[in-house]
């Protein structure tokens, strides 16, 4: 086994993924076990149960401690085994095994993005300032972003997951679609706030209705966590 290894998710997912991951995030903490960085399903910053009705307590425990928690488990060992192919010089092994990192790797910083992204209801408020500023100015209205962001989502085929984020070369917003787990930096944009279509996000509940969901779920985002992060991606 590697000794003392650390293994950064940049060199797979973008050398955007870990520092836009980062901000507001805990997608970075990991503790050193065998010598590889072994990451750690953050903690909700609210109980399973909060988002109801919009999302379920059972949903959202589900989703938590079992999806994410595979994408965390899973994503440690393809790290360990790429550290001893590497100190072995297994060219072969090390390709096979960054599918396996980018999936896993991309489906840990885009849940860790989501559930801070997220809050109850009652503590939701609408966005202001420079963020509201900049989706009017590109959209027209908050109204009207909403409703092309979530056409746009709804649309993704199969699994994936609907994003706004700062492209950090033009400084504007964007509403972009990834698939299956592919990080949004992966696109060349800072990620600001992301949206679970995969159907362990919405199923036991809305059934196969998306839009529903989508449609929903504006009730219980996080406007001041949105803009804490077009903060640091502008800096």
């Amino acid at each position: 086994m590697a000794s003392g290894r650390v293994i950064n998710l940049a060199r797979f997912l973008g050398r955007a993924a870990e520092p836009a991951a980062a901000a507001q995030s805990s997608a970075l903490q990991y503790s050193t076990v065998g010598g590889v960085a072994a990451y750690k399903l953050p903690d909700l910053p609210y109980d399973h149960s909060a988002l109801e009705p919009v999302i379920s307590g059972e949903i959202m425990e589900l989703h938590h401690k079992k999806h994410h928690a595979a994408y965390v488990t899973n994503l440690n060992k393809a790290l360990e085994e790429y550290a001893d192919a590497e100190s072995n010089k297994d060219l072969q092994k090390m390709i096979s095994l960054q599918s396996a990192i980018n999936f896993n790797g991309g489906g840990h910083i885009n849940h860790d993005i989501f559930w801070t992204n997220l809050c109850p209801e009652k503590d939701a408020a609408p966005p202001s300032g420079e963020l509201l500023a900049a989706i009017e100015a590109k959209w027209g209205s908050l109204d009207k972003f909403t409703a092309t962001f979530s056409a746009k989502t709804a649309a993704v085929q199969g699994s994936g997951w609907g994003w706004l984020g700062l492209n950090k070369e033009t400084k504007a917003l964007e509403i972009a679609t990834c698939a299956n787990q592919d990080p949004l930096a992966a696109k060349g944009l800072a990620p600001l706030l992301g949206i679970d279509v995969w159907e362990h996000a919405y199923y036991l509940q809305y059934k196969n209705v998306r839009p529903d969901y989508l449609k929903a779920i504006w009730k219980v985002v996080n406007w001041e966590n949105v803009a804490q992060r077009y903060k640091a991606a502008k800096a």
